[in-house]
């Protein structure tokens, strides 16, 4: 039996309940509640020793990194397959998902993120919320994100997240003028990846970012209408948490609108 150590509103939880969705596969949720420090704690450091989200269980094989558990979800349940039988196909796949473990994650949504909503539960939480700060073990996401909480979207972290964000969007929108889906014909684990990304840029108030990109609008219509969002990302929608992202994001709207259009 398969288990997941996840939290509902965790993007990288998020991809890989995606892929559970799409496998049809049965898994045992163990969700932790990252603003109480669960996943600090250090019986999940044994597990999870950079103490992030999500971590796989298959048997008594432990299994972290979403895009490496995304990888071992396809081999492990071939059917059906979210990988090209076709290995440039599954090159440019790859690619995708390689973006996101290089910058697109922590750099940009993760700093959209706080810089918009969270820092203010950080904030709120006073010693406790610095606690779990200092208690990020890889020093360069805690530095960046003292800043971002600090100084919110006038963050120079913040300006670099949306330039990157922006990027992104092009670049996802040429990809899509030359097949149907991110890395070729076939919905593949770089549309499983990315899904969850589009949604938080929803979920902040903020996918206006994606306007004039109709490519890149009707791909994330289609990815909305599958099963498996719903099951993976609209089942899990912690309310609370959505109502301050979208708060937030409507007030910072005008803001990253002007830092778009110095680009």
């Amino acid at each position: 039996m398969l288990a997941l150590y996840h939290n509902d509103m965790s993007l990288c939880a998020q991809k890989v309940r995606v892929c559970l969705a799409e496998k049809g596969l049965e898994w045992e949720s163990r969700h932790l509640v990252l603003r109480a420090g669960e996943h600090q704690q250090s019986w999940y450091r044994k597990l999870n020793r950079r103490a992030v989200v999500p971590t796989l269980l298959d048997g008594d094989k432990v299994i972290p990194e979403s895009n490496v558990i995304l990888e071992y979800l396809d081999e492990t349940y071939p059917d059906p397959p979210l990988a090209p039988k076709n290995p440039y196909d599954r090159a440019r796949m790859r690619l995708w998902t390689k973006q996101l473990d290089e910058d697109i994650h922590d750099a940009s949504a993760a700093v959209l993120s706080f810089g918009i909503a969270f820092r203010h539960q950080y904030i709120e939480r006073g010693e406790l919320g610095q606690k779990m700060l200092e208690e990020i073990p890889n020093l360069f996401k805690r530095e960046r994100r003292r800043d971002v909480i600090e100084q919110g979207i006038e963050s120079q972290h913040f300006i670099v997240a949306v330039k990157r964000m922006v990027l992104l969007l092009d670049e996802m929108e040429e990809a899509l003028a030359a097949h149907q889906w991110l890395a070729c014909d076939d919905y593949t684990l770089a549309d499983v990846a990315f899904i969850p990304y589009l949604a938080r840029l929803e979920h902040l108030n903020i996918l206006s970012m994606t306007g004039g990109r109709s490519r890149l609008e009707d791909w994330y219509r289609r990815c909305k209408a599958r099963p498996s969002f719903h099951a993976a990302i609209v089942k899990w929608e912690n309310a609370d948490y959505v109502d301050l992202m979208r708060r937030r994001g409507a007030e910072a709207w005008t803001k990253i609108q002007a830092m778009m259009q110095a680009q």
